[in-house]
């Protein structure tokens, strides 16, 4: 049976058009075989583990005023990757499935990586915030412009769904569960 290559394109601000490409384990194979050329092509897939071609694999290709670059990713889970334009420290951030890579907007050179210890449910941002928050199924991450942890929340409920509403970070677990931080700190809200 062919594998189903999903694909799915996203416009951001200044420009950048991002053309995401992915398919489950071991098909990575079918994910390249629309690769366009033109511009440098990175394959970060070790990052992810040994042997990446065995895993879920993903391409994104991202158009920019500059010219265009392309990076591979691989994932031990099978799983959509998102992105979010930090384009105040001029980073696009991806977050496959335990992973987000920090890539350098307009030339795709990888800044920095963090794994989380369960899959990566949204990576999100505001220019209100010194930082980018990683959501994973059991924990938040605030991630610096470096790449390091400015706080973690452990969380006792696998989180479902992540987004910031009205100055919060409301986190809705597999129960039905709506929880809000305060996205500076961390702390819980009432």
């Amino acid at each position: 049976m062919p594998a189903e290559v999903r694909h799915r394109v996203v416009a951001f601000p200044g420009g950048l058009r991002a053309s995401f490409r992915w398919a489950g384990s071991g098909e990575g194979a079918a994910v390249f075989a629309l690769t366009e050329t033109g511009g440098p092509l990175t394959d970060l897939g070790e990052l992810a583990g040994p042997d990446p071609d065995r895993r879920c694999r993903a391409e994104l290709r991202v158009e920019t005023p500059s010219g265009p670059w392309a990076v591979r990713l691989a994932s031990t889970i099978s799983d959509e990757p998102a992105g979010l334009l930090w384009d105040s420290e001029g980073l696009l951030l991806v977050a496959y499935g335990f992973h987000c890579y920090a890539l350098v907007a307009r030339t795709g050179e990888l800044r920095w990586s963090h794994r989380s210890a369960s899959p990566v449910v949204a990576v999100l941002g505001s220019p209100r915030l010194p930082h980018a928050l990683l959501q994973a199924e059991i924990e938040t991450f605030a991630l610096e412009p470096s790449g390091e942890v400015a706080w973690r929340v452990a969380h006792t409920d696998v989180v479902a769904g992540a987004e910031l509403v009205g100055g919060q970070l409301v986190l809705t677990a597999f129960s039905g569960q709506v929880r809000a931080l305060d996205p500076l700190t961390g702390r819980g809200l009432r």
